[in-house]
């Protein structure tokens, strides 16, 4: 018996998006094994009813659950991999819902994850500029631990068609399974929305998981659909005391060298959204370094 392969989709507000990465799901190779589950995160803007309508007849395939509220990014993975579990279901991908993936993705992730044991993630370009990569998996700066995509912004070349290891799962689209998750855990539900793929990358590479890029599975992503760009004061906000609160548990005795990098970073925007006019960006700030010590405070107590 082929084995199922559960795929997570988190939906908030994302009506213009779902049908179209469900018909691509649905289009997979590897279509008899896919399981997809929806978790709205409370919209507000009809997408949970047009879900509902749309794919009622593939209630097989397609099962749809509604939060009472929006829990974050998170927790809404972590609820829709604990409702596939629960079905027999030992293989997860987290997508986006603003993506669309090609046909033999998931078949490639899949056959990758049972030969490396990793974590994998997959090549994914811009959705509107299908020859430009978005991320090829990625890596770490060396001192202060930041993220960085491969091949960010750069039109697909031999260099990103070779697959290989890597030490950043971008939160996009990741493959992993019920053994990985003994290991790991699930996502950090206290993040809510940015930096929990780094924290889940970083908590990876200390506990000896590894991270595959399969440069063989395509995914087409409309780059911020669900979070409407990183200039608005929520995002602005979570960024501010996500990326605090992944630093001081991960970068140890350097967290003082990252310190300095950060507030150099979040003051040059802060002038550029004074000189905008961005008063709501500039208070987001503020409020993510409060909140991050009071996070910090309760931590240490």
């Amino acid at each position: 018996m082929e084995e199922k392969i559960g795929v997570v989709l988190v939906n908030y507000n994302g009506k213009q998006y779902n049908d179209k990465c469900i018909a691509s799901i649905l289009s997979s190779t590897v279509k008899e094994q896919i399981h997809i589950i929806v978790v709205d995160n409370a919209s507000t803007d009809g997408s949970l009813e047009l879900l509902r309508r749309n794919w009622a007849e593939s209630r097989e395939q397609v099962m749809i659950i509604s939060l009472k509220e929006n829990y974050g990014f998170s927790r809404a993975n972590n609820e829709g991999i604990r409702v596939l579990q629960r079905q027999g279901i030992r293989n997860f991908l987290l997508l986006n819902n603003d993506t669309e993936i090609d046909s033999h993705a998931i078949e490639k992730m899949f056959r990758d994850q049972k030969r490396t044991g990793a974590i994998v993630v997959p090549k994914i370009f811009y959705a509107d500029k299908p020859d430009i990569i978005w991320c090829a998996g990625g890596g770490f700066s060396k001192i202060i631990k930041k993220q960085i995509p491969y091949g960010y912004n750069k039109q697909d070349n031999e260099k990103f068609r070779k697959s290989g290891y890597c030490d950043f799962a971008n939160g996009c689209c990741l493959f992993l399974t019920e053994e990985i998750l003994n290991r790991l855990g699930f996502l950090d539900e206290s993040f809510f929305l940015y930096s929990e793929d780094t924290e889940y990358s970083l908590r990876a590479k200390e506990r000896g998981v590894p991270i595959w890029y399969c440069a063989d599975a395509l995914v087409y992503h409309k780059v911020n659909g669900s979070s409407k760009g990183n200039e608005r004061p929520e995002n602005a906000y979570y960024i501010t005391r996500n990326w605090l609160m992944c630093s001081r548990m991960h970068m140890g005795k350097r967290f003082i060298i990252f310190c300095i990098y950060f507030f150099c970073n979040r003051l040059a925007w802060a002038v550029i959204w004074a000189a905008q006019g961005k008063w709501r960006n500039l208070r987001a700030i503020w409020q993510g370094v409060y909140d991050y010590c009071r996070w910090s405070k309760d931590i240490v107590s």
